[in-house]
């Protein structure tokens, strides 16, 4: 399978639940957004969004507010009302993959996607927090680092990442 099988879109409410569920897969309990989290966010930026699908089925998922804020910070993940459509930073909240689907250049579809959007709709640029271990990754796509995170989501040491558009 190529990357040609797979079907980008954005979210509608109605892909909370799957969201949701793919989320859960993919970090841990003390990181994972609730349903309930999940379903406000799409309810209010379905836009900023981007889903790949497989077969119908959502395989990956990159999601964030566009805010006016230049940093990530933790009240970001519970409070939509950060979010402004013509916010200045795309806000990445996570960028995830189902386990069958990584390593085939998913999640590299997912956040090309999700970045020219981004651009699309005026944003100076996008950021987000990741561990260490995946500060190399996202360098690919030309996310600075800034150093250790404010974050303290789920207990764990973030790197904030940067890309200026």
């Amino acid at each position: 399978m190529t990357t040609t099988d797979y079907t980008v879109r954005h979210a509608f409410p109605c892909d909370d639940l799957d969201i949701a569920a793919l989320e859960s897969t993919c970090f841990p309990k003390t990181e994972a957004a609730s349903g309930k989290t999940i379903s406000e966010r799409v309810c209010v930026y379905p836009d900023n969004f981007t889903l790949v699908e497989y077969k119908g089925e959502i395989v990956a998922v990159v999601n964030g507010p566009v805010t006016y804020e230049k940093d990530l910070t933790d009240d970001m993940y519970s409070d939509t009302s950060f979010h402004h459509d013509d916010g200045t930073w795309q806000m990445i909240f996570g960028v995830e993959t189902h386990p069958d689907h990584r390593r085939k250049g998913v999640a590299e579809l997912a956040l090309h996607s999700f970045l020219e959007y981004a651009r699309s709709i005026g944003c100076k640029g996008a950021v987000l927090t990741c561990k260490e271990e995946l500060v190399h990754y996202y360098a690919k796509f030309g996310f600075i680092n800034e150093g250790i995170s404010s974050s303290t989501h789920g207990g764990a040491t973030w790197y904030q990442m940067r890309l200026i558009f």
